[in-house]
């Protein structure tokens, strides 16, 4: 219970007096009530708000080329772009070459020029090898272009000059199909490049789908297990709320018995005569969605649950006294004060779907994998950070901005009401 007010004032003390001291004890009582949830804050300061900083940081962070190749952006400084730098860039090149501590460094920056230039890597990994150069910037020059004709072109020091910053928007910008030309522009990539809006698109679809589905499912449940007793609710509450002590893997593994060629699924509507062959239901978007429904079913239920048992049965049957039809008393009366619970429920639904990588990694084709699976490509497989914090940031974005609509949403049909 909270702590009464406190604050002794004597019969012939001024009202300013005692109101001072009301607002002292209030002040404590409110400094406690902080001190005691400041574990919960610092808790959430670390592993949440700082982890997202670090996402959002490195998103539009480019330390490779800055920190490797300091004296050849300095050489680069004022470059057109249009041709082949002069010897001072050669040289200055070879410098930073020379003064990288290991073969790791070189191979970090020709991953990262290899990125804008495809064959940049074979370039830079061949030069640092060739290491130590002697002679002025002309000779460097010569021999570099005697090594492999290409150091003559562009792309390359086009790639350095436009990298030369540690800042940079290169992969938000590719996780929209979206890139800077040599001179800095921002263009629409080749058409044979462009992958992630497509991905973007499939995600919410995917998602969509799912969170369309759990509602049709899990509505006439939640309104049925709202009607049932108290006591034969909870029983059966328990039975939904079976999924979560159940690891997410272990579901999916489960779902891949039942629904390969061989599996139960199949046998059942073959033994039923409803297909004389098994219906492909793996390594395809139907065996994603009925897993993942199945999976995040119970999000969609739960805040249904709550709403609907809210929501007085009189209501219902007072409509239908007064001659509306059952059916559409359903749709006019009850439906519409179970929208909060409708709304909290397809936006958590949604949310977590639009982030799902194991479900579709494991059950999905080629085309059925989402946007999360790409961002543990880039951290695992091409060791790219920053294109999977820009691809995480991407998704971050696309959650705020449901959660800002669904806000806007509720507060606008709480004005209505």
């Amino acid at each position: 219970m909270a702590e009464p007010l406190r604050a002794t004032a004597a019969p012939g003390d001024d009202p300013g007096a005692l109101r001072k001291a009301l607002s002292r004890a209030e002040a404590r009582r409110q400094w406690r009530a902080f001190g005691l949830t400041l574990p919960l804050l610092v808790f959430l300061l670390l592993t949440l708000l700082v982890p997202i900083a670090a996402l959002l940081k490195r998103a539009v962070e480019n330390p490779e080329v800055a920190n490797a190749l300091p004296l050849t952006i300095r050489a680069l400084d004022g470059w057109d772009g249009r041709q082949a730098p002069g010897a001072a860039a050669y040289g200055a090149l070879v410098k930073d070459l020379a003064q990288l501590p290991d073969s790791a460094d070189a191979g970090q920056l020709a991953r990262r020029l290899n990125s804008e230039s495809p064959g940049a890597r074979s370039l830079v990994m061949g030069a640092y090898r060739a290491l130590p150069f002697s002679g002025s910037d002309d000779e460097v020059r010569s021999r570099l272009l005697e090594a492999d004709a290409r150091w003559g072109e562009t792309p390359l020091w086009q790639a350095i000059a436009k990298n030369g910053s540690r800042w940079t928007p290169d992969y938000l910008l590719a996780s929209l199909d979206l890139k800077r030309d040599g001179q800095g522009g921002i263009e629409r990539m080749p058409e044979d490049q462009r992958a992630f809006a497509a991905i973007l698109l499939r995600t919410f679809e995917i998602s969509l789908v799912v969170t369309l589905i759990c509602l049709l499912l899990a509505y006439p449940l939640a309104w049925w297990l709202a009607s049932l007793p108290e006591r034969s609710a909870n029983v059966l509450m328990i039975l939904v709320l079976v999924p979560f002590w159940t690891s997410i893997l272990v579901r999916v593994a489960a779902w891949i018995v039942l629904l390969q060629s061989e599996g139960l699924v199949n046998s059942a509507l073959m033994g039923l005569g409803l297909v004389h062959e098994p219906v492909p239901l793996l390594f395809n978007r139907t065996g994603v969605v009925i897993a993942m429904v199945h999976i995040l079913l119970p999000f969609m239920i739960l805040p249904l649950y709550s709403v609907m048992k809210n929501v007085p049965p009189t209501f219902l049957r007072a409509a239908v006294s007064l001659g509306s039809p059952p059916l559409a008393a359903f749709f006019r009366v009850y439906v519409p004060q179970t929208y909060p619970g409708i709304g909290a429920g397809a936006l958590l639904v949604f949310i977590l779907a639009i982030g799902y990588y194991v479900t579709p990694a494991l059950l999905g084709g080629a085309d059925d994998q989402m946007l999360s699976y790409y961002i543990a490509r880039y951290t695992n497989v091409e060791v790219n950070w920053g294109m999977a914090c820009a691809l995480g940031a991407i998704l971050l974005a696309a959650t705020l901005i449901l959660y800002g609509v669904y806000r806007r949403i509720g507060k606008a049909e709480l004005s209505l009401g």
